[in-house]
């Protein structure tokens, strides 16, 4: 269901603790110890034992303060990024992990978590930009020194190659619905641009607050994994705001109208949250996330008539109502509908009331080498079960859908997302490798 139909609340003001630090400050780590941030050797937790988090620093002297109090709270039953509101950007990125050490992943995986913490808080990660000994790397790149945290959320997944037989020792706690997606008709996927065995979404309304996040989980995973592909975005194509306007893709429609709001706990519980009879255990409130790059053809729908532009979404461009109606949020009449159109395909009603979280984005990428945007969007749904909800709908649009003449599927990945972190002694994915 590429483009229609288908909360956290923010924290008080966060102010540096830098009494608390200067008491809970372990020995200084050694020059070795520190270089790990920049990728030489060892990973967050090596300037302590047992891979306790070295000694951080709140404050002027090296991470922003969250001054507006724009903070999106990390820990709870759920991952922040899902049921959250809609943030302006995105940058997600997938991960292939190269260490064959279970250990060095589980390490990895608690290293990501408190990094990612301090991040959502707005903090530099470990002992910040500047300031530490001159001949190693700082502990953080430095770019979002004084930037609000943007309500930055950071989102982990894992792809089906980290369950790979004698791999981690996890083929038997892989989860039935994490299945490969089919091939479409009408899919040119390209294998640069999906999969991966884990995968970070970030989204904040600062871009380089999402860029930042992304880039300083790949310094500390190095040696333990690397990018496999990643997706910048922009322009939110849908929203789990009830009441906020609806937003445009880049084809200039309103996209998402039915979209599951962040607030409507019931329909999370039915159509999103993993529960604990769907099994296994370790995924109960978590979820499914299914990632697609879809291409749009910009210049020929740009050439293409209103009416037929209308036609082909069931929906008039300026008030966003279905064929037939005054508003866009009236029921729609389905029937009203060419039988190719987009809506009638893919809305709950077509599909036994299937229905999937969506926070896709607009994104666009220079141009293909013909004088054509490279352009589209980043499609990104998230759902209870991946078999009943994305696979069933996309079928029946890749058949028949009349926007297939101007989109193209060319980038897919499929990741099961694990609850929440719940307190600070958790971390993403204990449940399943712990």
């Amino acid at each position: 269901m590429p483009f229609d139909d288908s909360t956290d609340d923010t924290t008080p003001d966060e102010k540096p603790d830098k009494e608390h630090d200067a008491k809970t400050a372990p020995t200084p780590p050694s020059r070795r110890a520190l270089l790990g941030w920049g990728g030489a050797g060892l990973a967050l937790g090596a300037a302590a034992a047992g891979g306790a988090m070295a000694a951080v620093r709140d404050g002027d002297t090296a991470a922003p303060a969250a001054e507006s109090g724009a903070a999106v709270p990390f820990h709870g039953r759920h991952q922040a990024g899902i049921a959250t509101d809609v943030q302006d950007r995105l940058h997600f990125a997938a991960f292939d992990v190269t260490t064959e050490d279970r250990a060095e992943l589980v390490q990895l995986l608690k290293d990501w978590t408190r990094a990612a913490e301090r991040m959502a808080a707005g903090h530099a990660v470990g002992e910040g930009a500047y300031g530490g000994l001159p001949e190693a790397p700082p502990d953080d790149t430095g770019e979002a020194l004084g930037l609000k945290p943007s309500r930055l959320t950071l989102t982990v997944g894992f792809g089906p190659g980290l369950f790979a037989k004698d791999r981690f020792g996890l083929a038997e706690r892989r989860p039935a619905a994490l299945v490969e997606l089919p091939k479409f008709p009408g899919d040119n996927l390209d294998p640069a641009r999906g999969g991966g065995d884990l995968c970070v979404q970030a989204c904040a309304d600062d871009p380089q607050v999402a860029v930042h996040a992304i880039r300083n989980l790949a310094r500390i995973g190095f040696g333990k994994v690397a990018v496999r592909w990643s997706q910048l975005g922009f322009g939110k194509t849908s929203s789990t705001t009830p009441g906020a306007q609806t937003p445009r893709n880049l084809f200039g429609f309103k996209d998402g109208t039915s979209n599951i709001a962040g607030t409507d706990t019931a329909a999370l519980d039915k159509h999103v949250w993993v529960s604990e009879a769907d099994g296994p255990g370790w995924l109960a409130g978590g979820s499914y996330l299914v990632a697609r790059r879809i291409s749009m053809r910009i210049e020929t729908w740009d050439r293409t008539s209103l009416q037929e532009q209308e036609d082909v979404f069931g929906r008039d461009k300026g008030e966003g109502a279905a064929v037939g109606k005054a508003r866009e949020h009236d029921k729609p009449n389905l029937k009203a509908m060419l039988p190719t159109s987009h809506v009638r395909l893919a809305h709950p009603d077509s599909h036994h009331g299937a229905r999937m979280l969506r926070r896709g984005y607009s994104f666009t990428d220079g141009t293909d080498g013909l004088g054509r945007l490279d352009a589209g969007l980043f499609f990104l749904a998230y759902q209870r079960d991946v078999r009943d909800a994305f696979i069933p709908v996309q079928r029946s649009l890749a058949r028949s859908d009349a926007l297939n003449e101007y989109i193209q599927h060319v980038g897919s990945a499929v990741f099961a997302i694990p609850p929440g972190v719940r307190d600070k002694d958790d971390w993403w994915g204990r449940a399943l490798i712990s």
